[in-house]
């Protein structure tokens, strides 16, 4: 069949044969064993509901295996022969061209060249996942290739509960992942209600069929470490020859080595996994593999004396190096740490003095012992880099829980207070204050024809866009508008592109919704071939409520709550979405976070150009109104400013109160 009439088939007519695990691809780790023999049987029914009755005996031993193999049914007989990658979207079988960008989306974050664990339709993170399993993904597509300008397909943690007749200006899709009851959000209820099949992580982009390779983070985290060495650095000096260490080189991490070359800087990146770590270097993302700390040291402080911009990786342990560097008395500028500790217990953080092999069996077959030697090695991290931070080295935490789990080992992180940890998150320091608090987020977007000369366009009216409001700009957001035309001037050089023809930028609601309306424009006229199909990180001001992330810079007491992204997706679901999603965790983990995410499809119509205005317009005046009423300074500055620029949005301001008033008044 072709790739149209598979798709349209949904679920194969007969039983697929059964498929050999090919040992040589990605794989994700065992999960633990949590279930009870009971429960069990209840995955799998559960996962034969989706088959008929002929098949469940054989099925049933089948799935019974992958249980147990691999702690997850993943249904690997069924995944499909084609090849997984964002398709042009006219090759897709579709009635409404915005069903066909969400199936592009989808296979993009599926495509092996993006995803780190694409057999088990995990997209980055150790489990974040797109489906639970191949017939939820097969169904899915059958859906979407079918479904009218009149219905809403409704994906319940990656089942796709069914299409129900809605109207035209509804979304074609409102996806959640993980929305639990809040007292079983713990890390081992995901373990429990994922292995029966019932719930999925669905980290950020992954679950909503948002993310885009690497390009993200590698433009967030470069925008982050430029900004950590203007903290740091004297206006005089450059980041050349200076050092950021970090850890990571998997999925979302691994864009680090990349953003420290486009900062500037020498960038030293610890991955116990060689080959991540050799994947990386042959994708180009790093500049030097590097094995042992000998060589490490030797290289390190080769380029300090010739102020080299280059990327390290190293083949090994973070801890070793940080307590190696303090040896050698090597003077770190910038240290942060990018490993998955939302995910400490199953692959998300490797203890030191343990082979990464030795490490892979004990969490299996030793859970208990495994958890000690992580924990153990926090403290170790943690003890060296208090030295370096004595020296002068500014840490920040990178939202991934480093500093949470760190303290839940008992590791000496927290403030003299005991409340607050030592370092700053990176939102708290850099990304609220100077971007989030003022409206700047990751704004996206994928050009669906798949051609590079449709992504050079869009690059050079988004540049264009920028420099005119940079104009007549207020100087309170000049760095914020330099760094991002700077940025897309250089994106096309910087090799960003894997997967989909896609972009990203830090914008504000006006960038945002004049540089989609170009877009809207370009399509009309015919300069870009196909619709294109706009979105963001849920790492924005407004989609996340996460206390150690996104919101660490809300002081109000308010961080704890999730109001804001609820009202995210519901606010944006009515004003012109494509599709919506909200996830339970992401980022930090489990219970820790509620986020929010869309994706609207633009096809150079009258019709999308008011949904965009109107949608991304409140995408982003959500999250400073929030910010605003927590008395966030620069918040204030820029709701104000968006009041003054829309008669129509009027928004609750505080009344700042003296702080001496409140002194003895208990």
């Amino acid at each position: 069949m072709t790739f149209k009439e598979q798709i349209l088939q949904g679920l194969p007519k007969e039983l697929p044969s059964k498929k050999e695990y090919d040992s040589a691809l990605s794989h994700a780790p065992k999960r633990k064993d949590i279930l009870s023999s009971d429960e069990k049987q209840l995955a799998i029914k559960n996962a034969l509901r989706y088959f008929p009755k002929a098949w469940h005996k054989e099925l049933a031993q089948e799935f019974a295996f992958e249980l147990s193999t691999y702690g997850r049914i993943y249904m690997h007989r069924f995944k499909p022969e084609y090849i997984m990658y964002a398709r042009p979207i006219d090759e897709y079988p579709y009635t409404t061209t915005q069903a066909a960008g969400i199936m592009l989306m989808i296979q993009n974050n599926l495509d092996p060249a993006v995803a780190q664990h694409p057999e088990e339709l995990i997209t980055y993170g150790g489990n974040g996942a797109v489906f639970q399993n191949w017939a939820q993904y097969i169904l899915t597509m059958q859906y979407l290739a079918t479904m009218t300008n009149e219905q809403t397909l409704h994906m319940y943690s990656g089942h796709p509960m069914g299409l129900f007749p809605s109207s035209t200006e509804a979304p074609r899709v409102v996806a959640t992942n993980g929305m639990m009851i809040p007292n079983y959000s713990k890390p081992d209820d995901w373990e429990k209600y994922n292995a029966l099949g019932v719930t999925q992580y669905g980290q950020m982009t992954a679950g909503s069929y948002m993310y885009i390779g690497p390009q993200g983070i590698v433009h967030g985290t470069t925008i982050t470490v430029m900004n950590a060495f203007r903290k740091v650095l004297k206006s005089d000096e450059n980041p050349a020859g200076k050092i950021f260490l970090t850890a990571g080189l998997g999925g979302m991490s691994g864009a680090q080595p990349k953003a420290g070359n486009i900062a500037g800087c020498i960038t030293i990146c610890a991955e116990v996994n060689a080959a991540a770590a050799k994947k990386r270097h042959e994708q180009g993302w790093v500049d030097v593999l590097v094995t042992n700390l000998h060589d490490l040291v030797a290289r390190t402080k080769e380029a300090q004396e010739k102020k080299e911009v280059v990327s390290i990786a190293f083949i090994g342990n973070i801890v070793a190096v940080w307590e190696r560097f303090y040896d050698e008395n090597i003077f770190i500028h910038l240290g942060s740490d990018q490993t998955s500790l939302h995910n400490p217990w199953a692959g998300g953080y490797y203890p030191v003095a343990i082979s990464f092999e030795e490490a892979n069996e004990l969490m299996v077959v030793n859970p208990k012992l495994f958890k000690e030697k992580v924990q153990e090695s926090l403290r170790r991290q943690i003890n060296a880099i208090n030295k370096h931070t004595a020296k002068g080295t500014y840490f920040f935490d990178y939202g991934n829980a480093f500093l949470l789990e760190a303290s839940r080992a008992e590791a000496a992180v927290m403030a003299k207070n005991g409340i607050d940890f030592r370092y700053p998150s990176y939102v708290q320091d850099i990304l609220g204050p100077m971007c989030f608090d003022y409206g700047f987020g990751p704004f996206r977007w994928v050009c669906t024809s798949g051609k590079p000369i449709d992504l050079q366009k869009t690059d050079a009216i988004a540049q264009r866009i920028l420099e005119e409001i940079k104009k007549t700009a207020p100087a309170e957001i000049q760095q914020q508008l330099q760094d991002n035309i700077t940025w897309i001037k250089e994106a096309n050089s910087n090799n960003l592109v894997v997967g989909s023809q896609a972009r990203i930028l830090y914008a504000d609601a006006e960038g945002r919704s004049k540089i989609a309306d170009a877009f809207n424009t370009a399509i009309s006229s015919g300069e870009i071939s196909a619709p294109i199909v706009l979105g963001r990180d849920h790492h924005d001001v407004s989609g996340t409520d996460s206390p150690f992330r996104e919101t660490s810079n809300i002081y109000d007491g308010s961080k704890f709550t999730a109001d804001m992204a609820i009202q995210n997706v519901i606010g944006d679901s009515f004003r012109g979405a494509t599709w919506v999603s909200i996830h339970n965790g992401g980022g930090v983990g489990w219970g820790e976070v509620i986020n929010g995410g869309f994706g609207m499809v633009i096809d150079g119509s009258k019709e999308a150009a008011k949904r965009l205005k109107s949608m991304l317009f409140y995408d982003v005046t959500n999250g400073i109104a929030r910010r605003g009423w927590a008395r966030n300074k620069e918040a204030l500055f820029a709701i104000q400013r968006e009041m003054d620029r829309n008669p129509e949005l009027r928004v609750t301001m505080p009344n700042l109160v003296d702080d001496n008033l409140l002194k003895n008044l208990f």
